[in-house]
């Protein structure tokens, strides 16, 4: 097995990816060395991941991780043989960390260490994903007119990525951020073009090579949108867009033909990704609105609105592909799991439910979702800018649609999930957490620690793991060939 090391680690998407890639009957491509991560509750998802890992690997009993993902026995039945081996060894992949110079001490020697007890000579990956908040659209709007955005240290976190690149010298790298990179600036440089230029000069002196994924193209022949990956393309339900670089070290770079992502035979929809899960509905919250209407009367003169629109005729915005949903139901679902985890909805007010209920109604009868500009000015949102000319935000109310990708998962799902609408009018209300981990490709048998909001937000923060074990796939092949 090729030796792992992840940063930035999330609850680790890349790594479930990476760690699923296969080399033959009953054998890894891949072993997780360590996984470093600043969020306690994303270290806990981690360390939980590691033992189930452990247990399917060494073919153990794997009951007691069932036990304690669906609820059926408490901590002090589970905690005991298998399970609470494998639970102790994992402490040593998992480390708490916030990554950063006054840490470099000892993520250096964990690191150190590590590699030490690989043969010499071993060639391995370095996976992670810096933080984005700064890179991010999002992020860099709501920081406009911030005269401290551009010293943010979390513009400058990469580099600790690229100081393990150059004290470590790994044979090959994955690094993945958000597609707003390649149009972030600190001052007037470029954010990309920076990373680019740091990467070519490491103060160690190693250099790589940087590759595309999804273009087969010589380095020097590539732009900087050749680095996006739309998951879409390969069979993750849903529209994100990242830039991931793939760095092959310069010194084995000719053992190792570039290689990129196979696209799937077409799209997997919102429907097949969430439609069998059980149908729930939420509850309302003790948050009353400002303005006291009668929601019931509001909702139902709504409805008779929407009923008398012309309906849109039914249009597949994308071609489907049932090879790319086969693939990802084997891919999900897990017969140990008959009804999955986390999927409790969170409670709404009252209000947001109409809303929610009145604007899955007009998804359907409009064929995409509306914005809340389109509901009776009854149902607006309490703003006092809600109806004037250049309103920001005006889809701050999005319905998924049900034969077609949804729209990215992020870290804001955490704080209200009215961007992530259930398109099934019986059901409108927020996406759960499973259904977001549906849509993310974190399998059915994976589990999220810490309360509902933190699960949310490292549901957000993460890479696919479907996509990540294609990445994978691609450099466990390239890493094959040099062992060779």
């Amino acid at each position: 097995m090729f030796p792992l090391i992840d940063l930035f680690a999330g609850p680790g998407g890349l790594n479930e990816g990476f760690s699923s890639v296969t080399a033959g009957e009953g054998e890894y491509a891949f072993e997780n060395l360590a996984s470093f991560e600043m969020d306690a509750y994303a270290c806990e998802t981690l360390r939980l991941r590691e033992t189930f890992r452990h247990l399917t690997r060494t073919g153990a009993d794997t009951s007691g991780y069932f036990d304690y993902i669906l609820g059926r026995k408490p901590w002090s039945e589970i905690f005991q043989g298998a399970f609470a081996e494998a639970y102790s060894l994992s402490k040593d992949k998992v480390y708490r960390k916030v990554l950063g110079e006054d840490a470099r001490p000892d993520v250096d020697n964990i690191i150190r260490q590590k590699l030490a007890q690989q043969e010499e000579g071993s060639h391995w990956a370095l996976i992670g994903g810096p933080p984005c908040q700064a890179y991010s659209l999002a992020g860099r709007s709501r920081r406009t007119g911030d005269a401290t955005f551009a010293s943010d240290h979390k513009h400058f976190l990469y580099r600790e990525y690229l100081h393990i690149l150059s004290e470590f010298k790994p044979t090959i790298f994955v690094m993945e951020n958000v597609k707003g990179l390649l149009s972030s600036k600190n001052g007037d440089d470029s954010m990309f073009q920076t990373i680019l230029a740091d990467l070519s000069a490491l103060p160690s002196g190693v250099r790589y090579e940087i590759r595309s994924l999804v273009v087969d193209k010589s380095p020097s022949d590539l732009a900087p949108s050749d680095f996006i990956i739309r998951a879409e393309e390969y069979g993750v339900p849903q529209k994100r867009h990242r830039v991931i670089l793939l760095g092959v070290r310069s010194d084995v770079a000719s053992l190792m033909p570039r290689r990129t992502l196979q696209r799937a035979d077409g799209v997997v929809t919102v429907r097949e990704a969430v439609a069998d899960l059980p149908a729930v509905t939420a509850a309302t919250s003790n948050r009353a609105p400002k303005a006291q209407i009668d929601w019931a009367a509001a909702e139902l003169a709504a409805l008779e609105d929407v009923a008398k629109l012309e309906p849109a005729q039914a249009v597949v915005s994308m071609q489907q592909g049932q090879r790319a949903a086969r693939a990802y139901s084997s891919w999900i679902r897990d017969s140990n799991v008959h009804k999955p985890a986390q999927h409790q909805p969170r409670p709404h007010m009252v209000s947001d439910l109409v809303r929610y209920r009145v604007m899955t109604a007009l998804a359907e009868r409009l064929g995409k979702s509306p914005k809340y500009t389109d509901l009776p000015s009854a149902l607006h949102p309490e703003h006092s800018n809600v109806t004037k000319a250049g309103t920001p935000f005006t889809d701050r109310f999005r319905v998924q649609v049900w034969d077609a990708p949804s729209t990215t998962i992020v870290s804001h799902i955490s704080k209200d999930g009215h961007y992530y609408i259930h398109p099934e009018k019986e059901q409108a209300r927020s996406f759960t957490v499973r259904e977001a981990a549906r849509l993310q490709t974190f399998p059915d048998n994976y589990f999220f620690e810490g309360p509902r909001t933190q699960q949310f937000h490292q549901v957000g923060n993460a890479v696919p793991p479907l996509l990540a074990k294609q990445i994978g796939d691609i450099v466990a092949a390239m890493l094959s060939g040099v062992k060779g």
